[in-house]
């Protein structure tokens, strides 16, 4: 059984207000993707398929295959225009048969830690599907289009997703084909899909496990997040 991490890196980052996308930018010396590459590289990971920009193929693979070596990446193919055809992309280069592992993570997600991953992979050694998720520290509010409540969830109930989201390749895949052939009919525009486990749910039916997430796992969205990120760094000598 081989485990193979499709990592997502096509991403502009327009809240960042950087004139190249988030993923390319340096922290503490490096880019934030190595970061990312790095957390798979020295897992359990078997292959790594890097997804990025089409103008960033031939910079990715002498970036991050030459210069830091990792090895892992066996593929370097362009995303799409949105994050789902980037994964169906992704989808695409990969080799493996019906019952391995397919590991989606973003590439601005730079933190994972080698415990989710092992968590991750010990979950779908009895489900086919599953998620990193931690629970919500806030009241969740829920509003109408004029700004007023609506409705209180309860907290214990919510969670906050993060990537990796892993899958048996077999379920993922056909979910996406299904996707794909619907997309080609111009039947998903009211779907909004923001997540792999909505297409698994939407388009196959298969319950999705969520699996213990860490809240170092953040994923670089805003100037902020840059601060908490250089911290993280230091504190576990990147």
């Amino acid at each position: 059984m081989k485990n193979i991490a499709i990592i997502l890196s096509g991403g502009v980052g327009k809240r960042m207000n950087l004139d190249i996308p988030k993923q390319y930018m340096e922290i503490e010396g490096k880019p934030l993707l190595y970061y990312t590459i790095k957390a798979f590289q020295e897992s359990f990971i078997d292959h790594i398929i890097l997804v990025c920009g089409k103008d960033d193929i031939e910079n990715c693979k002498s970036e991050y295959i030459t210069k830091y070596g990792f090895n892992k990446i066996k593929a370097v193919v362009a995303g799409g225009k949105e994050r789902y055809n980037s994964v169906i992309n992704g989808l695409k280069a990969v080799n493996c048969n019906s019952d391995d592992n397919i590991y989606i993570h973003d590439g601005a997600r730079p933190f994972v830690s080698l415990a989710i991953l092992d968590r991750t992979r010990l979950c779908l050694d009895s489900e086919k599907a599953c998620i990193v998720g931690v629970a919500v520290k806030d009241t969740i509010k829920i509003v109408d289009d004029n700004g007023y409540v609506v409705d209180t969830p309860k907290r214990d109930s919510l969670y906050m997703i993060q990537t990796p989201q892993a899958f048996k390749y077999e379920l993922i895949k056909e979910a996406y084909n299904k996707l794909e052939e619907l997309e080609s009919k111009g039947s998903i525009a009211d779907l909004k899909i923001t997540d792999d486990a909505m297409v698994v749910e939407h388009f196959s039916g298969h319950k999705v496990k969520i699996v213990a997430g860490e809240y170092e796992n953040i994923k670089i969205t805003s100037p902020e997040d840059i601060i908490t990120a250089k911290e993280i760094i230091r504190e576990r000598q990147l």
